[in-house]
Parts: C-alpha cells; sequence; structure tokens
C-alpha cells in the first residue's frame, strides 16, 4: 500500500559528483507550466534552520539518491479527475465567449432594425421566428442558458479541483511526515519542531490553496485570453492590435514589480515559522514557565514576535495591494483607445453600435484574465515560497544506516564491546576518545561522570542513533554495523529519564514497543513494574486515556509505566538513562524494586547520578573529559580515592557510602 501511495510522488535523482549548491532554485523562475520542477542538484545538502544557521549533510562515496517534487507528479495519480476539471474549465471559457453576443443581437438587429446575417435569420426562423419579439424572447432565453452552462461548469470545476487539492495536500503531507521521521537525529537535533510543523501543516495547506485556486484560475485565465484574443482579432484586427499595444507596458510593470513581493512574502512565511517555533517551545514547557512565573516574559517575547510578523505582513500587503491599481490603469489606457477610434467610426457610419459594444465587451473580458495574470506572481509567490521550504527538507537526505549487506541480528547473549571508539557531534568537539570496555552477558555496568563526560553518548551508539567517527561497536563480537538497524533496536530496551507517554489508553502506551501483545502480557508486565495496582484505580483502568506527556501522572507512574513498556518487550539489552532522577523517596524505592526485576538475566547499562542505584553494579565505568579513567566495583572505586570518591562525596552523605 505504501508504494502505492507514495510512489508516484516523488521521483529520484541522481546526484554527480561535481554539483554545487546552486543560487537560485528553479522557483526562482516560477511559471505555469507541464514542468514544474523543484530540482536542487546538490552534493551538499543544506537546510535553514531558524536560528539563522544552516544544517549541512555532505555526501561521500557513491551517487545518493534524493526525492525531487513536481507537481506533475502531485498530479498525476489524479489525472481523471483532472480531466473533468479542466473539460469544466473549457466549458466556462466557451460560455464567457458567447455571454456578449445577445447584446450584439439585441441593439443591432432589435434595436437599430439592421438586417441579420443569413445564418443567423435561419438559426431564428427554425428556433421561433425572426421578427423583433421572437428574436428579443430567444436572445433572453439564451443570456439564461448560457449563465445555466457557466454555473454548471463552475460548480464541476469548483468541486473536482477541490478534490484534487485535498489529495495532493494528503500525498503531499504523508510524505513529508514520512520523510522527517526517517532523518537523522544529528538533523532533529539542530532543527526546531515548530519550524517543521510549520512545514508539514502551513506549507502544505498553501499548497493545497494554490491547486485548488490559484493554478485553475491560471489555466481559466489563460484560456479564456487566448480565446478572446482569436474573437476579436476574428471581429476587427485592428481593434484588436490597439488593444494589445498597452500589453508590452503591461508585462514590463509586472516584470519589475513582482520580484519585490516574492521578497516580502518569502520574510512573511519565515516570521510565521517563527512563531509556531515559539508557541510550540513555550506549550510544551508551561510547567516550566509557570514555575518561574516568567508569563509576562513569555507574553512579551511572543508580542514582539507577532507585531514583527504585523509588520512583515502589512508591508507585503501594501507591495500587493499596489499591483491590481497599476494594472488596471494601463488597461484602462487600451479601453480607452478603443472606445475613442471605435466611435468614430461609428459615427462615420463604418461600424455598428452593436459591433462597438460586442468588442468593448470582448475587451473587458480580454482586460480581465489579464488582470488575474498580473496578480499570478502575488497568488504564485507563497505556493512557491512553501514548495521551496518543503523541498529543503526534502533534499536533506535519509542516510541508510545499514551497509551494503546488512543482515539480521541474531538473539543476543548481551555480551558488548566498544573498541577504540571516538565520537563527536562536530569535528571540533569530540565526546567520546578512542574510548574501550566490554560488559560480558548478564552483566550490570554502570556509568558515571561530570556533566558533559560523555554517559548519554555512549548509550546512543549502542543501537546506532548515531554513527561512531572511529572504531568499533560489538555485540557478541558482531559489528554493530552489519546488523539491519530495525533488528539491532528490537533487542535493545529502554527506561529513560523522562519516560515519553502519548496521548492514548495506557495499555497502548504499555505495548508501543511489542504492538502484538496480549492483554494478559500487559497486566503481567505492569505488576512486575509494580504500575497494576495504581492503574486499576484510575477511571477506566487500562483503558483509560492518558494526557499529552503522561502529564496527568505522577513521575514515579510514569516511570513504571515506563519499565512496564520495558518489560513487554523483552529485550536481552536495558539501557537505563537516569531512570530514577528527579523522584522523591517513597516513588523511587518503587521504581528501584520493579527495576531489579526487569534487570534480572539482562545485560544492563545504567547511567545515572544516584549511588542507590548502582552501587551493586558489577562493574562501573567513570568517565571523565571523554576518557574512561577508572574501572570496578562500587567499593573498590571508593577505595581508590579518585574520581568516583569525589562524586560519590558530592551526590551522598557520608554514610551513604558504605
Amino acid at each position: 500500500m505504501r508504494d502505492r501511495v507514495y510512489k508516484p510522488l516523488v521521483s529520484a535523482y541522481k546526484v554527480g559528483p561535481g554539483s554545487l549548491v546552486p543560487g537560485k532554485t528553479p522557483f526562482d523562475q516560477f511559471i505555469v507550466s507541464a514542468g514544474f520542477y523543484i530540482a536542487h542538484n546538490r552534493q551538499i545538502r543544506s537546510y535553514p534552520l531558524p536560528s539563522g544557521h544552516v544544517y549541512r549533510e555532505e555526501t561521500t562515496g557513491k551517487p545518493q539518491q534524493t526525492r525531487q517534487i513536481s507537481l506533475v507528479r502531485l498530479l498525476f495519480p489524479h489525472w481523471k479527475t483532472l480531466s473533468f476539471a479542466l473539460l469544466a474549465v473549457l466549458g466556462s471559457g466557451l460560455t464567457d465567449l458567447l455571454q456578449p453576443l445577445p447584446l450584439k443581437i439585441v441593439i443591432d438587429y432589435v434595436i437599430e432594425s439592421k438586417e441579420m446575417p443569413r445564418w443567423m435569420a435561419e438559426w431564428f426562423s427554425l428556433a421561433g421566428g425572426t421578427n423583433k419579439l421572437a428574436v428579443l424572447n430567444l436572445t433572453a432565453l439564451a443570456v439564461v442558458a448560457i449563465a445555466t452552462l457557466g454555473a454548471v461548469c463552475s460548480y464541476v470545476q469548483s468541486v473536482t479541483t477541490t478534490s484534487v487539492g485535498q489529495w495532493v495536500m494528503h500525498d503531499l503531507r504523508s510524505t513529508l511526515y514520512n520523510h522527517i521521521q526517517r532523518l537523522s537525529l544529528s538533523f532533529h537535533d539542530q532543527s526546531k519542531t515548530g519550524d517543521l510543523i510549520s512545514r508539514v501543516t502551513n506549507d502544505i495547506d498553501t499548497v493545497q490553496s494554490f491547486i485548488t485556486s490559484s493554478l485553475m484560475d491560471a489555466i481559466v485565465d489563460v484560456l479564456t485570453l487566448t480565446g478572446m484574443i482569436a474573437v476579436m482579432s476574428y471581429l476587427n484586427w485592428r481593434f484588436t492590435l490597439i488593444a494589445l499595444a498597452v500589453a508590452p507596458f503591461l508585462f514590463l510593470f509586472i516584470y519589475k514589480y513582482t520580484p519585490r513581493i516574492k521578497r516580502a512574502s518569502r520574510a512573511v512565511r519565515k516570521k510565521e515559522s517563527e512563531i509556531i517555533s515559539n508557541i510550540q517551545e513555550v506549550f510544551s514547557s508551561i510547567r516550566v514557565v509557570k514555575a518561574f512565573a516568567r508569563e509576562k516574559y513569555e507574553n512579551r517575547r511572543f508580542t514582539e514576535v507577532s507585531m514583527e510578523s504585523v509588520e512583515l505582513a502589512l508591508r507585503a500587503r501594501a507591495l500587493k495591494a499596489g499591483l491590481s491599481p497599476g494594472v488596471q490603469l494601463i488597461t484602462a489606457t487600451g479601453t480607452a483607445l478603443v472606445l475613442w477610434y471605435g466611435s468614430r467610426l461609428v459615427l462615420a457610419g463604418t461600424l455598428t453600435p452593436g459591433d462597438l459594444l460586442l468588442f468593448l465587451a470582448y475587451l473587458g473580458k480580454m482586460y480581465s484574465p489579464i488582470k488575474g495574470l498580473s496578480r499570478v506572481p502575488d497568488s504564485f509567490s507563497k505556493p512557491a515560497i512553501a514548495f521551496e521550504r518543503i523541498q529543503e527538507v526534502m533534499d536533506v537526505e535519509v542516510k541508510s544506516p545499514d551497509r551494503e549487506k546488512p543482515r539480521k541480528a541474531p538473539d543476543f547473549k548481551g555480551r558488548i564491546e566498544f573498541e577504540n571508539v571516538s565520537f563527536g557531534y562536530s569535528p571540533d568537539r569530540m565526546i567520546l576518545k578512542n574510548v574501550s570496555f566490554q560488559i560480558d552477558p548478564g552483566q550490570v555496568a554502570a556509568f558515571v561522570g561530570p556533566t558533559g563526560a560523555g554517559k548519554t553518548t555512549i548509550i546512543s551508539l549502542i543501537p546506532r542513533f548515531y554513527e561512531v567517527d572511529s572504531g568499533t561497536i560489538r555485540i557478541d563480537g558482531e559489528d554493530v554495523r552489519t546488523f539491519r538497524l530495525k533488528s539491532l533496536r528490537r533487542q535493545i530496551g529502554f527506561v529513560l529519564q523522562e519516560t515519553l507517554l502519548f496521548r492514548a489508553p495506557v495499555w497502548q502506551n504499555i505495548v508501543y514497543g511489542r504492538p502484538g501483545a496480549t492483554r494478559e502480557e500487559i497486566a503481567k508486565a505492569a505488576r512486575l513494574a509494580n504500575a497494576h495496582e495504581f492503574i486499576e484505580g484510575m477511571p477506566d483502568g487500562y483503558d483509560s486515556m492518558i494526557g499529552e506527556r503522561g502529564v496527568t501522572l505522577s513521575g514515579g507512574q510514569r516511570q513504571r509505566i515506563g519499565i512496564a513498556r520495558a518489560i513487554i518487550r523483552d529485550a536481552p539489552i536495558l539501557i537505563l538513562d537516569e531512570p530514577t532522577s528527579g523522584l522523591d523517596t517513597g516513588s523511587e524505592a518503587v521504581v528501584l524494586d520493579a527495576l531489579q526485576r526487569l534487570m534480572a538475566g539482562r545485560t544492563c547499562i545504567i547511567i545515572t547520578h544516584r549511588l542507590a542505584t548502582i552501587r551493586n553494579a558489577d562493574v562501573i565505568f567513570v568517565l571523565k573529559d571523554g576518557r574512561i579513567v577508572e574501572k570496578g566495583a562500587h567499593k573498590e572505586l571508593l577505595a581508590l580515592g579518585g574520581v568516583y570518591a569525589e562524586l560519590a562525596l558530592v551526590k551522598t552523605l557520608p554514610r551513604e557510602l558504605n
């Protein structure tokens, strides 16, 4: 199903080894055409961060594949619906061409009593007669019929384009969401969540609006303009030349004016993204804001950003508002020339009043699509920028974490080895420096050290959240890079410092790491985690809804659900990252009891600052400045009187040391 949904949306584009970052994207020359491609031929993938910095990933080795968004590919799966829309557009164009004709018939052949052309007289004779009253009645009916046809075509066009726009929005949103999920942790570490949300929601909404209205309006305007020019040239080519004499001035004005509109629109979009990031940041940290009584400060900060957005939006709106009057002034000049010249011909008797009114009616209809096309830079600037912002994220490569022929990881016994492992989040910031150690199957190993020593980095490298810069990590003697990533991570359980819970029933949160678990298995895991009793005490038991991020539960309750989640996963390797941090003494005791059950028979790695959690560990590794400086059991390290002993004195009371 996924292949069928996503395959039409994106196309693979191979990046050659000599590709450079272009100075302008193809959307800087954004036009209505079948080749609506946003193709960035880059070897260096970059994504502008809200902070002003640029996230960059340089590809190496063989050419990589990247996803390129194409409007043609987005629309192609919906070609049947689009065909109805285009037929409706043609019908609307036809009604526009027919609408002025009744006016000429009434003026020339009813009011002025001029002789009808033979073909017209024969048609009226068949329809009901050629006397003035019959002609007037039939002409009035024709006006209603033309209007009815136009209304039906307009309705079909609106329904079909809305349908296409909604489905394209769904497909593009799903594609972008899936792509962002697959991007590396380093990308997410450097990105603002609010900015990514803005791209998945606001920018894609803009694209949907563009397809639903702006694009189809532009197609209608092009077809109408073409038809009007053809009909006007047939009626009087001299008038047509006079009317079109203003066209070069019109397009020159639009060409010079639109870049300013686009720059202003881009600034507005960037500021809107900043507002969303601000909202997301504050609302996700609302407890901290309230705890420090910073509501006024955050309100002031938000107001400042919002005011900047208002100023930018007003500036952009002023630029957009100036476009239409300029176009109207130029087109009014063309209309005045035709009226002046045509009236002289009517006075001279070489042109009928009906012909002049007919031509002026067509002229008004010709200038209407010209005005519409003049608004194309305005109406296309937002989707152009939205496409750019979407493509910026799509351009960030999803680096395949697996080697060329990875294999499924076997059932682990749990021996973990680091051999001369070095790693840094950036080349000038090495966190681990030639770290080597071994943890035997079933051992409980603890890592301690001052903040920034590299403890969390070690547990992030084992499941390959990041790749080592040098050295090797092995499980049961096998390089972890030879395993398929999913099969590796399925055999690693986690209990983190802050258990992330979703807005879902309790049981769904417990089975998150193993969706196929039965209710009996869920309850058993909860009992082992000391969570069954408080879960049963909730209004709906295991079906009780948990608030976003688990805010309706206490810290200890959240941790126990996290432990139940790890128990039901039943992984041979367990990683505990500050599992009792922030808990009171009572909650800590309950959680520690549950952890003892969880750790039994597994290889466990513990990161913590609390001695109560690690004093019974089989081996303790002491990290300092990215290196292991001490290793041993709790009492052995205390006897050394080194770094561990100093940390122990700081973290606990002297009577607890023994």
